[in-house]
């Protein structure tokens, strides 16, 4: 496997020393995102948290934002180890001192757990506890299947085949109802606010809303704790859908007025949640 890790050791073979003694390629960068995109093609991401557990949490959450399909390490001490939680979005942990098996291990049944592009062995796509089969026309919840029609179905397909991307509404319309369909944007708010019915309140959130640009499909939270979840991110402010607020720009809701502040399914850049 190669390996990139995430460290400002000026030493990075000390922060997993069982490394040196496997076959595995090793790249090191500095612990930044900027450093992940770089880097070129790797299999999984180690991000050192010995020291710093706050700015580990924080960059292992940017990773999973990112929208890169690469699984994430995380190496802590063990006194580390009780902070870690769903929030840090890692598909493992290991400590500073395990052995070269015991590291070998982890990594095979890692690299075994996931396909690549998120396919399933039967050629679905699988996002978290969601799974998407082409073939069948079918989408499945924890295995419950979803009620779906074929437009819904052909707009979550599309949104999660490119988990991570935001697409305007114009886009959708293109690209999922094609060239020839004459209705107006109307039409996706319409079938988002459907498909998120059906997804329920728990799963609602999978699909986001970007303010002033369109929608995206949130990729799941990987934990090794157990269970997935579209966590939004630390930069996400809620604002209505269009459907909404019909001819006139959106107005956020208080909670008073039906609506939450905390909307899990609105996503908001960074950029702008910092004034930019």
């Amino acid at each position: 496997m190669e390996l990139l890790l995430l460290t400002a050791d000026p030493e990075p073979t000390s922060v997993l020393p069982s490394l040196a003694l496997l076959p595995h390629g090793l790249r090191t960068a500095a612990p930044e995102v900027a450093a992940l995109l770089d880097a070129g093609p790797h299999d999984a991401v180690l991000v050192d948290a010995r020291h710093d557990l706050a700015a580990a949490r924080s960059l292992c959450r940017l990773l999973g934002s990112t929208g890169l399909d690469v699984p994430v390490i995380a190496i802590l001490t063990e006194g580390g180890l009780v902070a870690v939680s769903l929030e840090w979005g890692v598909d493992e942990v290991l400590l500073p001192g395990a052995g070269p098996a015991e590291v070998d291990a982890r990594l095979r049944l890692l690299r075994a757990r996931r396909t690549p592009d998120g396919a399933g062995a039967d050629g679905a796509l699988v996002l978290g506890e969601l799974v998407i089969d082409e073939a069948t026309y079918t989408a499945r919840l924890r295995g419950r299947p979803l009620d779906l029609t074929y437009k819904e179905f052909e707009l979550l397909k599309y949104l999660a085949q490119h988990a991570g991307r935001v697409f305007t509404r114009a886009q959708l319309l293109q690209e999922v109802w094609g060239y020839d369909f004459f209705g107006g944007t109307r039409t996706v708010d319409v079938h988002v606010r459907r498909l998120r019915a059906k997804l329920g309140p728990e799963h609602e959130q999978l699909i986001g809303t970007v303010r002033n640009v369109g929608y995206k499909f949130v990729r799941p939270v990987r934990s090794v704790l157990g269970g997935a979840s579209a966590e939004p991110a630390a930069d996400e402010r809620a604002e209505p859908d269009e459907e909404d607020a019909p001819g006139r720009p959106p107005m956020p809701r208080s909670p008073r007025s039906g609506g939450s502040w905390g909307d899990p399914r609105v996503v908001r850049p960074a950029a702008w949640a910092r004034g930019v």
